[in-house]
């Protein structure tokens, strides 16, 4: 017998939560973690997509990702508006260039907020006056440098530099956080204003609050200074607590 459809009227909603689009590389074991970690509690919806990035950790390697970053932005729900887009990498977007991520991705989305680790990190230290730092990485030396010569472009001293000298996503990602956490309270910060700790694959954000408690400073990490500027910038002002100072304010 054939059953036929009665059509019911679709009652749709009348406000959304904002959309974030999370650019992930597709060696970051962490970044997606750190987002859900804070972002599901909050009235903001985020999709992820993966950008292929090719280990080793080198220049020339990060630099490939530039020509995919319109095409992976695109594939986030395709034709729909996205409020933010957070391009997860702090050393690929020094490779790159700031504005030249920010091009690629509204050719994508236009008109959408731009956020990077690096970017979000400027303005976390204009806010809170941050003019000189301690840095640590996992980094490589040949990568470290173009840390350092960014950070020095923007008129932020850079007093101290650690680094585990690693060169794969995963070796980062696996470094026990409590070993982190240990390391980073043993780094020379006399004369800085604060710690920065690079890289979205570190397993930083969980133990920014212990760091800061030990060295007395705020602590700001790549993820950390990404998702605040994040969710900020899509109208979430409540206080966060953590993950450091930053997201307290």
């Amino acid at each position: 017998m054939a059953i036929k459809s009665k059509y019911i009227k679709p009652k749709f909603k009348e406000e959304y939560n904002p959309k974030v689009g999370l650019l992930a590389l597709t060696t970051d074991l962490t970044i997606e973690k750190d987002f859900n970690s804070i972002c599901n509690q909050l009235p903001i919806d985020v999709f992820v997509n993966r950008i292929h990035n090719e280990n080793p950790l080198t220049k020339e390697n990060l630099l490939k990702m530039y020509d995919q970053i319109e095409g992976i932005t695109e594939k986030i729900l395709p034709g729909e508006k996205i409020n933010t887009v957070a391009y997860g990498c702090t050393s690929g977007t020094i490779a790159i260039g700031e504005d030249k991520v920010k091009e690629k991705v509204q050719l994508a989305k236009p008109d959408c907020y731009v956020t990077t680790p690096i970017t979000s990190a400027i303005k976390a230290f204009k806010l809170m006056n941050i003019k000189k730092i301690a840095v640590f990485t996992p980094y490589p030396e040949s990568v470290n440098k173009t840390i350092y010569e960014y950070f020095s472009k923007k008129n932020i001293g850079v007093l101290s530099f650690g680094t585990f000298n690693l060169d794969l996503d995963s070796d980062f990602a696996n470094i026990d956080p409590k070993y982190l956490s240990e390391t980073l309270i043993k780094l020379d910060t006399s004369g800085a204003d604060a710690l920065f700790i690079s890289c979205t694959a570190l397993p930083a954000l969980e133990i920014l609050d212990e760091v800061e408690k030990k060295i007395s400073k705020p602590v700001f990490s790549s993820n950390q200074t990404l998702i605040w500027d994040t969710i900020r910038s899509v109208g979430y002002k409540s206080p966060i607590d953590g993950y450091g100072k930053l997201l307290r304010n």
